[in-house]
């Protein structure tokens, strides 16, 4: 009799450990989730901006020697612009640092943001990318810490063949755009602002 209930209690153990999943397996683990939808997200990020400097390359080989001396520089694979009367323009991208103890390559290092609110007579919109370069560690520092802002009168210069050759910084920094599609063809970004989220290092 005791041998029946021994095994009847083996046969019940045997089932429940079938039944039951293993720690961890099957389950919704929330944090993983989110954090595994922002490494996603985040190199989704990286993956447009890089695709961005590329074609910036394309349209101005001049343009590598910026990409390789910059300390750093911000990537905005899009940015919306367009009203009538005031306008504004908004995008998301990508902040590059040059890194290593020789300072010979540049690694993304967060997310930074764009805003710009324009007054005056513009009509239609604008789809464009842009590049804001740093030539120093103060002007980059500058931008990491939200204390950049470009100046009213500032004007980026347009991407194409040759167009880079005779650039110059001005206060530590160079921009260039170059227009996916719209109307505007004016490359004004005086009053642009900026924001910057540094990537956490543990999903890069």
């Amino acid at each position: 009799m005791k041998t029946q209930k021994m095994a009847e209690m083996m046969a019940v153990i045997a089932i429940v450990a079938v039944a039951a999943p293993a720690f961890g397996a099957g389950s919704t683990d929330k944090g993983g989730d989110q954090s595994g939808r922002q490494a996603a997200e985040r190199q989704s990020m990286v993956r447009d901006a890089e695709a961005t400097i590329a074609a910036f390359r394309r349209a101005d080989p001049g343009l590598s020697r910026f990409f390789d001396s910059a300390m750093g520089y911000a990537v905005f694979p899009s940015v919306g612009k367009g009203a009538i009367g005031v306008g504004g323009a908004h995008g998301t991208g990508v902040l590059f640092q040059r890194s290593g103890v020789l300072l010979k390559s540049s690694k993304p290092v967060g997310e930074t943001s764009l805003t710009q609110v324009t007054v005056g007579a513009q009509l239609g919109g604008q789809a464009y990318s842009e590049v804001v370069f740093f030539e120093t560690e103060h002007a980059l520092s500058r931008f990491k810490k939200g204390e950049f802002a470009m100046a009213a009168e500032v004007s980026a210069v347009i991407a194409a063949s040759g167009a880079s050759a005779d650039v110059k910084y001005a206060n530590g920094v160079a921009v260039f755009t170059m227009t996916k599609g719209g109307l505007m063809a004016e490359a004004s970004v005086g009053g642009q602002k900026f924001g910057f989220t540094p990537f956490v290092k543990s999903t890069m």
